[in-house]
């Protein structure tokens, strides 16, 4: 029975977690569960799993849930300190990292010293603090299991191998919405274009990101820590099937590479039985069904901020933090209508010119970096 912690329940990642659980309820038992302010979805995830914590960390949907809990045994908690409660609960055996953004980061080191395996899939956490996750996971012997289809591809393509022979990382990208289009043909894109997605149903901050290549670039330094790669060593590969996962090259010139249906389903359940393999939960391939597997060279001209995301992890230092504050920051704007598209990269290129690059010493100085890019880019665009 694996005890498990979900931070972020009511997204993307952690509702798919929940039907992994659900399909193997005698191996699975929720634990904790944290949400921001989706309470009607919150409220039918205790109904179905009555897991002993769940923390809101909007105070509207605190009150609606704490009133529904009031004559059931789970606990209800309010606030962004509880995420870390949750993630570090002795019963615990895994935490399923599913918020978005770097509000990650807390939580996990927490969970990582309460020696806690990281079922991740908060990419930023590893973005902004990689090196200090690396340490923290080595120094308690926690393991970092990898949840981003892509991450998860390259995980399982290196098992029984050794680093040593690696010669690169393929990342897959599926191009988004936009694949094939240039720069100039971005300036009036609608949010329900960049909304539309042609292979995953995900979160829309991890679809916008997806549509100006920001996620793949994300990833580019998340495999860095993960695997310990060179960024040199690390490439994008196009694949607008999603059919292959990721790729890794040895230096015998030998491919390995992981197919499967695009489905969220599979990474997680991997990471969450590592290194068992459980009875299938999505739908498998039909290989005579796929006539083409095509393959492209990223257009960074027009995707700017992939290469903005190369540039700030060969820095290093706080570089990354400054990457992702900007890109957070900016596709919330994108969000809300009050910027055009192809100002998400303007945007990240004037707050990555603005700011000089320092060591991470600490989480503090990661939080306090993020603090000063917010700060100065709503005094500038809002």
């Amino acid at each position: 029975m694996k005890n498990i912690s979900i931070i972020g329940a009511t997204g993307s990642i952690g509702t798919q977690t929940l039907e992994v659980m659900k399909s193997d309820k005698d191996n699975y038992k929720l634990i904790a569960a944290t949400a921001n302010k989706n309470f009607n979805k919150m409220i039918e995830i205790i109904k179905e799993f009555s897991p002993k914590l769940v923390v809101m960390t909007e105070k509207y949907a605190y009150d609606k849930v704490y009133e529904y809990c009031r004559n059931t045994d789970t606990i209800v908690k309010f606030g962004f300190d509880a995420l870390s409660e949750a993630a570090s609960m002795q019963e615990v055996d895994i935490v399923v990292t599913s918020i978005v953004g770097m509000i990650g980061l807390v939580p996990t080191l927490t969970a990582i010293k309460a020696g806690k395996d990281i079922a991740l899939a908060n990419k930023e956490t590893l973005v902004v603090g990689g090196e200090i996750v690396n340490k923290e996971a080595e120094k308690y012997g926690v393991k970092i299991l990898p949840v981003d289809s892509e991450h998860g591809a390259i995980f399982q393509c290196l098992q029984g191998n050794k680093n040593s022979e690696v010669s690169r990382l393929l990342l897959t990208a599926s191009g988004g919405p936009f694949r094939g289009k240039k720069i100039d043909e971005l300036k009036n894109v609608t949010l329900k274009e960049a909304l539309n997605h042609p292979n995953w149903s995900m979160g829309k901050k991890i679809t916008i990101d997806s549509a100006t290549l920001m996620n793949k670039g994300l990833e580019v330094i998340e495999a860095h820590w993960l695997f310990h790669a060179d960024f040199d060593n690390i490439k994008v590969v196009v694949h607008p099937q999603s059919i292959i996962h990721s790729m890794v090259e040895y230096k015998d010139g030998s491919v390995i590479a992981q197919m499967a249906s695009p489905d969220m389903k599979l990474p997680i359940q991997y990471a969450l039985n590592y290194p068992k393999r459980c009875e299938s939960v999505i739908k498998p391939l039909d290989f005579y069904s796929m006539h083409n597997l095509e393959f492209e060279k990223p257009d960074m001209d027009t995707f700017k901020c992939l290469k903005y995301a190369y540039e700030a992890g060969k820095a290093g230092g706080i570089m990354p933090t400054i990457l992702n504050s900007a890109n957070e920051y900016a596709v919330d704007l994108f969000l809300n209508n009050k910027i055009k598209f192809n100002q998400i990269s303007e945007i990240i290129y004037d707050s990555l010119n603005k700011f000089e690059n320092t060591q991470i010493d600490s989480v503090e100085t990661i939080l306090n970096e993020n603090k000063k890019v917010t700060e100065y880019l709503k005094g500038k665009y809002e």
